[in-house]
């Protein structure tokens, strides 16, 4: 069985990417994640320059010493540092490395292309909330409706957020009809709940640490299909079940 590596590019603070993306992965033996960091401690506008590309290039450096197949950043700052910055990133990691390379934004761009509405939910404060949301829908996607959940500048502390509370907001936002809700952070505990919350409200669910394993799967030439219990973002007849689920909702 040939072995398929996966790169991914990690915030020095984060503690809940690195054990979700290895539980992802698995049901599939042949795939294995390996992870570099680089420092990133807060959040907010006034911390934009932790997503500098020179440490980030750094750390893709180090990950293409193990010779992976594919490179993900997992993390959000095209959000705020914009979509050109998350392509900058890719295309300098593909000359540098000759390695195939996606983000977490990115992902959701391609993910979200056909959904007529889409709720946001993030961590962030309001400043870098609503520069997300003028981000995103700039670049396409059809942002219908938006909460945050602000508790802290320390990008550690997000780690400790109950997905209770994400799911909270995510339940606000599948009741105004939308087709699918976005999860808009890598440090959140919010992934291992996205098929119980599509079950729930019948909406399409796209957790960002999910979105950089289905990006660095589909790039590595991997089947994401064969990733289950995570949400309809693997499942390549999602499209049409939500579509269904969606009128069902929309007549009763």
């Amino acid at each position: 069985m040939n072995r398929v590596l996966l790169g991914i590019l990690t915030p020095s603070s984060n503690t809940q990417l690195e054990p979700l993306t290895v539980r992802m992965l698995d049901g599939l033996p042949e795939v294995t994640a390996h992870f570099s960091r680089f420092r990133v401690v807060d959040v907010g506008l006034e911390a934009s320059a932790q997503f500098d590309l020179d440490p980030i290039l750094a750390a893709a450096d180090l990950l293409a010493d193990a010779q992976v197949n594919a490179i993900a950043w997992s993390g959000t700052s095209g959000g705020w540092r914009g979509i050109e910055h998350d392509q900058r990133l890719c295309d300098l990691i593909r000359q540098r490395t000759g390695i195939p390379a996606t983000t977490s934004t990115l992902a959701l761009l391609e993910a979200a292309a056909g959904d007529r509405a889409v709720g946001l939910v993030t961590p962030y404060p309001d400043d870098l909330h609503d520069v997300v949301v003028n981000t995103l829908t700039t670049a396409g996607v059809a942002i219908t409706g938006s909460r945050n959940h602000f508790v802290t500048k320390s990008n550690w502390e997000l780690s400790n957020i109950p997905a209770g509370a994400i799911g909270a907001l995510a339940a606000e936002l599948a009741a105004s009809g939308v087709d699918a809700i976005a999860v808009y952070c890598t440090n959140l505990a919010a992934a291992p709940e996205a098929a119980a919350w599509e079950e729930a409200h019948g909406v399409r669910v796209y957790d960002s640490v999910a979105l950089a394993v289905w990006g660095a799967l589909r790039l590595a030439g991997v089947d994401a299909g064969r990733v289950t219990g995570w949400g309809s973002l693997f499942r390549a007849l999602a499209p049409i079940h939500f579509a269904l689920r969606q009128a069902q909702r929309q007549t009763s």
